[in-house]
């Protein structure tokens, strides 16, 4: 029997029904049929510490020795797929379909044993009936993910190549292991990662984020409420500046010298968008990959299209297989034209070689984006308060006369003041329009369906620049001390608008958007899938100073056409 067709006179093993130590399985596969293999459930591994981490292996039944792909989160190593809830309270996540072995945002036994791999699930310590006390992102967490992997490597089932899979907290984790470069790791798949928590996660532009944050905290108390679980949300409200309570925390990442394949996504900003391009950037190893979409995140993720890339990734890397993965170009990304229709380029770096960016100026009187400088000043005002309805928010436009392809980081300089407090919070968004005038959606945060093409946030007492790390289309801001605002001080700065690519056909439009208070805002009533900030200084009225000594621009990354 072909055994990719499975055996469909066998009887698939229900999870529940799986009992601690060797175990002969069935599992009903989504792409092989019935497929026989072992799972040891609760494999004991001592830390350095004597703390006990279990993990839950998966391998083939049947002799020899094979490579291991391995993944480590707190959400539940034993759990069935939550996908059912998940359709309950997020009712857009998308089609995914896995085995009923395959663990929220992990890899699948049921695709990968059937390959002739290993697959081992870590239940991080003070999750899932690991000892030890739950601190997300530590070195402590980090340094067991590095000794789980090194066991591996001399296991008896074991060929001693070692690769790491997996999506969100998944590849978070997979950044900071592989920056340690253990000696069995020979390959990463970071799918869709954060990999700076301050800039990315708990802070955008140095203003709160007050809903993931929570939500994400929440959930770890109600999966494990008799742990010890560090509170993320308390230590954010104690650190609002980028100190020693994040810095532990940070990830060197030119540390990664590992091959490494990376999925980005135009459409996770506010979390994992800028981290995994700031991954794959900044990592040392000389053989990596990138690919960008601008589709649902976990959908993506468990595509059969998808599979197929990270087996042929693994099978050259972890096996040894000349499959011709080394002529795969260096970056694919998908320029996004609307809702789920786009085509793919390809590049050989990220930035893209030959990007002009090009400075489209804010003019008030008309209220469009112009490539020349605007003579005549201009100041303009908004309600800033979260809840106004009538003039909160400042639009500019520019539409195109041919066709043009915008991909990369876009930045936005403004000049700004208030007289109503010492502090300001800008939000930002990139918006595309057709011809016809319609605001043209995409998808968004966690899946949200009424999404833009970017985003972009300050608290403008953070406007410090790294002036090391800042480029002239990314401003990195330091985050190290606050520069409060005199009243009506009108003052310059720069936000980083998040990596994006949208298609712009002639006739079609981008708007600006200037706002305080969250664009798109998740009305769902059986709870969020998006981020907020409900935690904002905004007070009074903003203004906005354009044209003149006042050149306040959004700079935008076009792809020449003959690229």
């Amino acid at each position: 029997m072909n055994k990719f067709l499975g055996n469909p006179k066998l009887e698939p093993t229900n999870p529940k029904d799986i009992q601690p130590g060797f175990n002969k399985i069935v599992v009903n596969t989504a792409h092989y049929g019935n497929q026989e293999m072992i799972m040891e459930k609760d494999v004991p591994i001592k830390m350095r510490d004597g703390v006990t981490i279990y993990v839950n292996v998966f391998r083939p039944d049947k002799p020899g020795k094979f490579p291991v792909v391995m993944s480590m989160d707190p959400y539940n190593k034993d759990g069935l797929p939550p996908y059912d809830i998940f359709r309950q309270v997020w009712p857009t996540v998308g089609t995914i379909v896995t085995s009923l072995f395959a663990p929220f945002e992990s890899p699948d036994p049921g695709f990968w044993v059937p390959n002739d791999y290993i697959l081992i699930k870590i239940a991080t310590r003070g999750s899932s009936n690991s000892e030890g006390d739950l601190y997300p992102w530590t070195k402590t967490e980090t340094q067991d993910y590095y000794e789980v992997i090194e066991w591996a490597g001399v296991q008896e089932w074991s060929d001693g190549n070692v690769g790491l899979n997996g999506v969100s907290y998944l590849a978070m984790t997979q950044w900071r292991v592989a920056a340690l470069n253990p000696p069995h790791l020979k390959a990463i798949i970071p799918w869709e990662g954060t990999s700076d928590l301050y800039r990315e996660w708990y802070f955008h532009g140095g203003i709160p984020e007050t809903v993931f944050s929570a939500d994400f905290e929440k959930l770890q108390h109600t999966r494990w409420p008799n742990n010890n679980i560090e509170a993320m949300v308390s230590a954010q409200k104690e650190h609002p500046l980028l100190d020693e309570h994040w810095e532990e925390r940070q990830v060197i990442l030119s540390d990664i010298q590992v091959p490494m394949f990376v999925c980005a996504s135009w459409s996770t900003q506010g979390l994992h968008n800028r981290g995994t391009f700031e991954g794959f950037k900044q990592a040392s190893s000389k053989d990596k990959w990138l690919l960008v979409h601008g589709r649902k995140e976990w959908e993506t993720y468990y595509l059969r299209e998808s599979l197929e890339q990270q087996k042929e990734f693994f099978d050259y890397f972890l096996k040894g297989i000349e499959n011709d993965w080394m002529d795969t170009p260096r970056v694919r990304y998908e320029v996004r034209e609307k809702f789920y229709k786009g085509h793919i380029r390809t590049a050989n770096e990220w930035p893209i070689e030959g990007t002009r960016y090009s400075e489209y100026y804010l003019n008030g009187e008309e209220m469009s984006l112009q490539q020349v400088p605007v003579q005549n000043e201009t100041k303009l005002t908004y309600n800033a308060e979260p809840g106004q309805t009538e003039n909160n928010d400042l639009r500019f436009k520019f539409t195109a006369d041919e066709d043009m392809e915008l991909t990369g980081n876009m930045k936005l300089k403004l000049w700004v003041s208030t007289y109503d407090t010492d502090d300001m919070d800008l939000f930002v968004g990139i918006k595309k329009f057709d011809r016809h005038g319609n605001e043209v959606f995409l998808p968004d945060f966690n899946h949200l369906e009424d999404g833009q093409v970017a985003s972009g946030w300050l608290r403008v007492s953070h406007r410090e620049l790294d002036p090391v790390k800042s480029t002239p289309y990314q401003p990195v801001l330091k985050h190290k001390r606050l520069l409060k605002l005199n009243k009506g001080e009108i003052v310059p700065v720069e936000i980083e608008i998040l990596p994006s690519s949208i298609l712009l056909k002639s006739g079609e439009s981008l708007v600006l958007v200037i706002k305080g208070s969250d664009i798109i805002i998740d009305d769902n009533p059986t709870g969020s899938r998006g981020y907020g900030h409900t935690d904002t200084v905004n007070k009074g009225t903003h203004s906005v100073y354009a044209g003149g000594k006042y050149d306040s621009f959004l700079l935008i990354p076009v792809i020449p056409k003959n690229y």
